[in-house]
């Protein structure tokens, strides 16, 4: 008998080079820090990271920024994956669509989030609305991207043979095109999370007051490098986290792809 192979992702084998390389980096930062390279005070050791961090938890502060930053990057995520996707799928499936939207959004793309900022401030104010706003238009680009160019793949013959079948449009959709793009799916709501982070510092140094980009400018202000480098760990881990869940999903929903 053979073992069935793990499912990709899930292979313990993957753990060790992950934890070795993670060893790597924190004997490189502490001897970094240790070594007087850099200007004492600029550079704080992992024990000083942690103790920032440990405070910041204590006092309630990470929790608080935590939940604001979440609340801003999941709604901005969510409006910006939808209308990317339902637009990827469209221009993809239609090329007469696709002729007259991809041109703007070429044309689009090159615009980073951060410099929208002064006009989303200025039509939308500093609330919540804006922010949520320039998280979403980043990635709507981000998504409609790779599920435009998932779908555009999609060999007509597999869809012309189904309609000489005689399936209707809508099981078209849901038993051909649907499958056969999921794979792209996955990775444009993959890549687009990592995108909602990005422009969530954007929009929180756009004017907030809590947040974890906000509470990483304020930190600035004062120099507590510590602080700083808590919240950008912080900041890595939660889109390492958001990863593995997006990665989770994909392979029980998606399992013929190799994401």
């Amino acid at each position: 008998m053979h073992a069935t192979p793990s499912p990709p992702g899930r292979s313990p084998g993957r753990l060790g080079p992950a934890l070795a390389a993670a060893g790597a980096v924190l004997a490189l930062w502490s001897l970094l820090a240790w070594s007087g390279a850099v200007a004492p005070g600029l550079l704080p050791t992992p024990g000083e990271t942690a103790a920032a961090l440990a405070d910041s938890a204590r006092s309630g502060i990470l929790a608080a920024d935590l939940g604001a930053s979440l609340a801003r990057a999941g709604q901005g995520f969510a409006l910006g994956a939808l209308v990317g996707s339902v637009l990827g799928f469209a221009t993809g499936y239609l090329p007469g669509l696709s002729a007259a939207v991809t041109p703007v959004i070429s044309f689009l793309r090159p615009i980073p989030a951060i410099a929208l900022v002064p006009l989303a401030t200025a039509w939308f104010g500093i609330g919540e609305t804006a922010k949520r706003l320039l998280i979403a238009y980043a990635v709507l680009l981000a998504v409609w991207l790779y599920v435009h160019d998932g779908v555009s793949r999609v060999p007509a013959s597999h869809l012309r043979a189904a309609r000489s079948l005689g399936a209707p449009l809508h099981r078209r959709f849901t038993e051909v095109l649907l499958p056969a793009a999921a794979p792209a799916l996955l990775a444009a709501l993959r890549y687009g999370a990592s995108v909602a982070l990005l422009a969530l510092v954007a929009a929180e140094l756009g004017g907030a007051d809590r947040g974890l980009a906000y509470r990483l400018q304020v930190d600035g202000q004062f120099l507590r490098v510590d602080r700083m480098f808590a919240g950008l760990l912080v900041l890595g881990l939660l889109g390492v986290a958001v990863d593995l869940v997006l990665a989770a999903v994909g392979r029980r929903f998606v399992h013929w792809s190799d994401s």
